[in-house]
């Protein structure tokens, strides 16, 4: 399984017992999807192996307190701490209306109300606290924001994304 055919999960964050049980921070809005998992993918030195997982329940909202097959004793819970989970997209659940995943745009064209198509959305900025689309049109690069008002529609058959941006966001880049 290749890194871009998956998404993150989430990260071993800290042990849990003397047996091996781990727990592990869930970064989803919804911890109780991933409770009843078999099994998840590891990244050990950028590779992704996968773990079984012989039981799991959920801790502390965030958190899945997790004892994988083969993680028997502290030594082998330590040689994992902090390795990252990854599960495949197609355990992502289905979005529909203008709610979307971030990797679901890329390569997406983008479009205003007022403007027309003015770019391609190439990746996503979210380490700002407004997440933004990072867009190319031609040699030029724009960052324009995620913002729910500005947001009409996605149009996932015609792989476009429709806004309505404020007069002058555009044009001030190109």
């Amino acid at each position: 399984m290749r890194k871009e055919e998956c998404f993150y999960l989430g990260k071993i964050a800290k042990k849990f017992s003397f047996k091996g049980e781990l727990l592990v921070y869930l970064d989803t809005d919804e911890p109780e999807l991933y409770e009843n998992m078999e099994s998840v993918f590891v990244e050990i030195n950028k590779n992704l192996v996968p773990f079984f997982i012989e039981n799991s329940s959920l801790h502390k909202n965030d958190f899945l307190r997790v004892k994988f097959e083969d993680v028997e004793t502290e030594a082998d819970a330590d040689a994992i701490m902090g390795c990252e989970l990854y599960l495949p997209l197609s355990f992502l659940p289905k979005l529909e209306g203008n709610q979307f995943y971030y990797h679901e745009v890329i390569g997406f064209e983008i479009e205003d109300q007022r403007l027309g198509v003015f770019g391609k959305i190439v990746s996503i900025n979210d380490s700002t606290a407004q997440p933004l689309f990072e867009v190319i049109n031609g040699e030029i690069e724009m960052l324009i924001p995620m913002i729910d008002h500005f947001l009409v529609k996605i149009d996932r058959e015609n792989k476009k994304v429709l806004m309505n941006l404020p007069e002058g966001l555009v044009e001030m880049y190109l």
